[in-house]
């Protein structure tokens, strides 16, 4: 069973310097976003939302890892 599922991936292929991939997720109980850039997968940013606001995301290496792999089979 995965810690973690994607609940929607955005991929922006329209800008004129880089793109990105943008994976909405659950884990814990929690929502989260990661933008990673499409070319090479490397994070870009990542948010938690609580209480109606974003806040910067502490994820663990693992859970990156594993989260880039799906959004690298989805693409």
């Amino acid at each position: 069973m995965k810690l973690y599922e994607i609940t929607n991936m955005i991929i922006d292929d329209d800008f004129d310097s880089e793109e990105y991939v943008t994976a909405e997720f659950t884990h814990d109980q929690m929502n989260y976003s990661i933008t990673f850039n499409k070319a090479d997968l490397e994070i870009i940013n990542s948010w938690v939302f609580k209480d109606g606001t974003s806040l910067p995301a502490n994820l663990s290496d693992t859970l990156i890892e594993s989260i880039r792999e799906d959004v690298k089979k989805r693409m």
